[in-house]
């Protein structure tokens, strides 16, 4: 029988993206980022005119983060721990909404922090892509990790057998985003990796 699989995001989940793409956005560009309710677009403003950045700014934004400032991002409390007994259990892959060119520095970039992991790149819903990676591994179960409750969703709809954990271990966004628990999409919300890696190993 194969072994089981752990499906992972990786921002927010077991990388910081929100806090240093602040810190960056404050620092190159004099944008101010606050979250204030669950909509990204209303969270950026210019500093010097108050005005929210315009949404076709805000995407050429991330993508400068990503390209430049990928070595800001810091790991998740206790993500690496949980990521290396989970591996002594299960096939552990990350499955990342960014674009394909991306993937390299991705793995490396979870490779330089201590996450030796296949990454699979992704726009859009991850419930397709998801299909993909359990059509290849043919897992004996699998889990599925992620901070957004609209993949959930996703990975729900076709995938209804994969257990969902909600988890966002960033606290500048994580009372803004809608749970995936209460919405019926996710089998758990748990946003720290302590109380999150006993719960997943006990279902592998």
């Amino acid at each position: 029988m194969n072994r089981p699989l752990v499906i992972s995001d990786c921002d927010e989940v077991l990388l910081h993206m929100v806090a240093p793409f602040r810190d960056w956005l404050g620092e190159a560009h004099d944008i101010e980022f606050s979250m204030v309710g669950a909509d990204f677009a209303n969270a950026l403003r210019h500093r010097s005119t108050g005005d929210l950045v315009a949404p076709g700014d805000i995407w050429p934004l991330l993508g400068g983060f990503f390209d430049t400032e990928m070595h800001r991002q810091q790991p998740i409390a206790g993500a690496v721990e949980a990521v290396g007994k989970l591996s002594e259990k299960a096939d552990v892959v990350i499955l990342t909404n960014l674009t394909d060119e991306r993937q390299v520095a991705r793995a490396r970039q979870l490779r330089d922090v201590g996450i030796e992991a296949r990454v699979f790149t992704n726009q859009g819903p991850k419930g397709p892509a998801l299909q993909a990676i359990l059509a290849e591994y043919q897992p004996s179960r699998a889990v599925f990790i992620d901070d957004l409750p609209q993949h959930h969703g996703s990975v729900a709809e076709v995938a209804p057998h994969v257990t969902r954990l909600h988890l966002c271990g960033e606290p500048l966004i994580a009372p803004h985003i809608a749970c995936a628990h209460t919405l019926g999409h996710a089998h758990a919300r748990i946003d720290t990796w302590d109380k999150a890696l006993p719960w997943l190993l006990e279902r592998l």
